[in-house]
């Protein structure tokens, strides 16, 4: 019996045998790689940047295809708070006149309300305390692609933008390729009854959403539901348990990144508190055939100051803010303008540090120019003070925008 065991045993091994699978980063390549960047023509020089005046659009890339786009990396800047608003990425594919690709530049790269934060995940990921933002989709295109960059600030300069944009040539493409989509969307305050992150006409599949939410009253703004109406039907066939759960989190929100799910910023349940989460539908992807409506829920809970409950399930005006993530077949052209970039925003008062009254401890360790103010004390006693008037009394919220740099 032993014999044949092991005979059978043999036998099984030898039929099982096969050729060893090859990661594809290991086989010869069918591609060429290209690059378009910000760098200095002069190989010499050090120039490396480019300048967006208001109003202005940067042409990141004209492609001839066919090929793929498979990196995006950027970084910026700008004396303008909110440039990560005021700028907009569009792409176009084969030559169409609308764009396919329309949103602020860091809800693109997974972090709403201009602010700058860093997160990393499978296909977008930011550091350099979110001032250096990649991309990783694989965006094909047949004919062309035509890559931009606008300036929408009606007041700030962008001084020095920095590029790449990695991509690769191929002999052919499959006949029934998918083409990315992105496409920004917002309601400030959010209106009665479900938030629509995506409607979409088409053959394709949902790969992902940017949600942001700044909150206009005290609690939580997450009990809403999300609900994925596939194909025309009446009925969602997907249907959630609550926004947290639906970013793959539980139990209300907290900042951090997983390589699919993740809470990109969270600042809390106070009014103008600013939150952004991120899901990437990469190992999920949800399929529709002729059409996709993707909704959520902006209900959850208002409590007072000191946390009693006002209301405990109702829809909240907070103000919301998404991007939707998908590729299908036929491409689309997305309506191109947004909102105003000062709409964009919650209605801030900006204030120059340089035009505040400033007292400073020591006062020599304190410079001054037009746009900043620097205060290096060198001693644990050191302080600074700016005043400023108010136009009436009331509940505020203040936040500091602060540089960072090696020099």
């Amino acid at each position: 019996m032993f014999r044949m065991l092991f005979g059978a045993l043999i036998s099984i091994t030898l039929i099982g045998s096969t050729e060893a699978e090859i990661s594809p980063i290991l086989l010869p390549p069918e591609f060429e790689t290209h690059r378009e960047s910000s760098s200095d023509p002069n190989l010499e020089d050090n120039i490396d940047w480019r300048t967006i005046e208001p109003g202005e659009t940067l042409i990141l890339g004209e492609l001839r295809g066919p090929g793929i786009i498979n990196h995006i990396w950027t970084t910026t800047r700008s004396d303008d708070p909110f440039f990560a608003r005021s700028l907009v990425i569009r792409i176009y594919w084969d030559g169409a006149e609308r764009p396919s690709v329309v949103s602020p530049l860091g809800d693109f790269f997974g972090v709403g309300h201009a602010a700058q934060a860093d997160f990393s995940s499978i296909p977008v990921a930011t550091s350099s305390f979110g001032r250096s933002r990649n991309c990783y989709w694989e965006m094909p295109f047949r004919e062309s692609a035509r890559v931009t960059v606008t300036n929408e600030s009606d007041r700030y300069l962008t001084q020095l933008f920095y590029f790449y944009l990695d991509w690769q040539k191929v002999e052919s493409l499959p006949e029934d390729v998918l083409y990315f989509h992105a496409k920004y969307h917002q309601e400030f305050p959010a209106k009665p009854g479900p938030y629509t992150i995506l409607e979409a006409t088409g053959t394709g599949k949902y790969l992902g959403t940017v949600y942001s939410a700044q909150q206009v009253e005290t609690g939580w703004f997450g009990e809403g539901d999300d609900r994925f109406y596939i194909d025309g039907e009446e009925k969602p066939r997907l249907v959630g348990t609550g926004t947290e759960d639906y970013f793959g989190d539980a139990w209300g929100f907290r900042k951090f990144s997983r390589p699919y799910h993740g809470v990109s910023l969270w600042e809390g349940y106070f009014p103008g508190d600013r939150n952004t989460a991120y899901r990437w539908h990469l190992r999920d992807p949800i399929a529709f055939s002729k059409s996709l409506r993707f909704e959520i829920e902006h209900k959850g809970s208002v409590f007072t100051d000191d946390w009693e409950v006002v209301e405990g399930f109702i829809d909240r005006p907070d103000w919301i803010s998404s991007v939707a993530f998908w590729c299908q077949t036929p491409p689309v052209g997305l309506e191109s303008n947004l909102p105003p970039a000062s709409e964009r925003i919650a209605p801030y008062r900006i204030l120059m540090a340089s035009e505040t009254v400033i007292a400073a401890t020591p006062a020599g360790a304190m410079a001054i120019t037009p746009t900043s103010v620097s205060f290096s004390p060198g001693d644990e006693d050191g302080e600074i003070v700016f005043d400023f008037e108010l136009d009436e009394p009331g509940r505020y919220q203040i936040n500091a925008y602060i540089s960072h740099s090696i020099f």
